[in-house]
């Protein structure tokens, strides 16, 4: 029985990048010996994106939409797609082309291994700044120091997951507020990592300020640590 890959993709405003996307995208998918899915989650877009997405959706039978009615941020629209994705692989990526679609054949041989967690690491992120990247590193460092898990420094929202480490995320991993990328690294099974060079964003602007970051940050740090509580009392 041929198997099947269900490649879930994130969007909020992406309207610039998504025809890009889904040419680049689907060039790659075409290649493979698995069957595939190209599972689009329009995060309550306020630009003309899921106007793109169901044109797209309604010139190829590989792709799919799921339209959130307002914007519910990154981590919901991956569980989401998760939810409808039918794959025996799942990999989870943006739709701004920092995480490069050339990537995909080496994440399938490494589920094809036998692996259940690819983890990407990125080496270099060519559009972020001295200020992002610092406070990146600086977070990781914390939580590492103050949790008992290990997350990978660098590691990304760009992962893949077997079908069965999906089961897993679905049915318990459900939370209001969730870090889906530490999740994945923590779940238990067979993980390895690949490393790739983030690419230019080939259109808009990265969605997460600073404030947003900020918070980002101490919600993870509370998801991964008893630490904060301890203090507290």
């Amino acid at each position: 029985m041929e198997k099947k890959l269900s490649v879930v993709v994130s969007c909020y405003n992406e309207e610039l990048a998504l025809r890009q996307f889904y040419a680049e995208t689907s060039k790659v998918l075409k290649s493979l010996s698995w069957d595939y899915e190209l599972i689009f989650v329009n995060d309550g877009s306020q630009d003309g994106s899921i106007e793109i997405l169901k044109e797209l959706a309604a010139g190829d039978e590989k792709v799919k939409v799921v339209d959130f009615s307002r914007n519910f941020g990154h981590e919901a629209a991956m569980i989401a797609g998760m939810d409808y994705s039918s794959g025996d692989g799942i990999v989870c990526m943006d739709a701004d082309l920092q995480h490069p679609p050339e990537c995909i054949p080496e994440i399938l041989k490494k589920i094809e291994e036998g692996f259940h967690v690819i983890t990407m690491v990125r080496t270099k992120n060519r559009s972020a700044g001295k200020i992002k990247n610092i406070t990146s590193s600086g977070f990781y460092w914390v939580i590492n120091h103050i949790s008992d898990v290990h997350l990978e420094p660098n590691a990304s929202d760009f992962f893949a997951v077997s079908s069965h480490a999906a089961r897993v995320l679905r049915s318990n991993y459900r939370e209001k507020v969730r870090f889906l990328r530490g999740y994945v690294q923590n779940i238990g099974f067979a993980r390895t990592n690949l490393t790739y060079e983030a690419r230019a964003r080939v259109a808009g602007e990265s969605k997460y300020s600073i404030k947003k970051l900020f918070v980002f940050s101490i919600n993870t740090i509370l998801c991964f640590s008893n630490m904060p509580l301890k203090l507290g009392i």
